[in-house]
């Protein structure tokens, strides 16, 4: 499949802006944990995933680190184009939480459609408005909801994207989606273990009972 199975409005383009569109495009393929764009960076451009997956994230003052949401094939990222989306105010991260293919879309190519076409400019005003409700949802959830609530509703969000019950995650890797700290991670998960809901292992978390971690997740 080729970019225009995956841009959800290139039927809306006229013919001079999808020439414009492909000619400028870029694919790249990263391997897991690269770095593909922070605060400190130039601004990248617009990242539409063919596959793998993709994490925002921000830190904190004191280096700690809070996923904002996650991207998978067919997601578009915007955070990387902050240059031209002058609302954003805040430093974003964008890693490769697997090997990830993906196309760069040029900022000033971008920007150019978004002046000339409605449904560009429409479609980019929905993504905004559906990454800033994930991000309101996220600080909801940190301001009203327990760490072993929210912990047990990432286990349960990670094992369905990954299919499996048997984790291989870090308690650091957890701490940093939670924004948390790896000690408290490991305290929670030993409790979770002791209560029978899942057996730890090295770089393992094993999910044995998802009903109680569901019931506790959304208790």
């Amino acid at each position: 499949m080729t970019f225009p199975d995956y841009f959800p409005i290139w039927d809306q383009l006229r013919q001079d802006q999808r020439d414009r569109l492909l000619e400028s495009l870029m694919l790249r393929t990263v391997p897991r944990g690269t770095v593909l764009h922070n605060g400190d960076m130039d601004c990248t451009g617009l990242l539409l995933v063919k596959s793998g997956q993709l994490r925002a994230y921000i830190l904190s003052p004191e280096g700690r680190e809070i996923t904002l949401y996650r991207l998978f094939d067919r997601d578009m990222c915007l955070f990387s184009a902050s240059c031209i989306l002058r609302s954003i105010q805040f430093e974003v991260t964008i890693e490769a939480e697997k090997e990830t293919q993906f196309w760069v879309i040029p900022p000033e190519v971008y920007q150019r459609l978004m002046e000339e076409s409605a449904p560009v400019a429409n479609y980019t005003g929905e993504l905004m408005a559906d990454r800033f409700s994930e991000v309101m949802w996220l600080m909801e959830q940190i301001m009203w909801k327990s760490l072993d609530k929210r912990l047990a509703a990432f286990l349960l969000e990670e094992a369905a994207i990954e299919g499996t019950n048997q984790l291989k995650i870090t308690h650091e890797t957890i701490a940093n989606h939670l924004g948390s700290h790896r000690e408290v991670i490991t305290r929670m998960l030993r409790y979770f273990q002791n209560e029978g809901m899942v057996k730890l292992s090295r770089g393992m978390v094993a999910i044995l009972d998802g009903g109680r971690l569901k019931e506790l997740g959304v208790s």
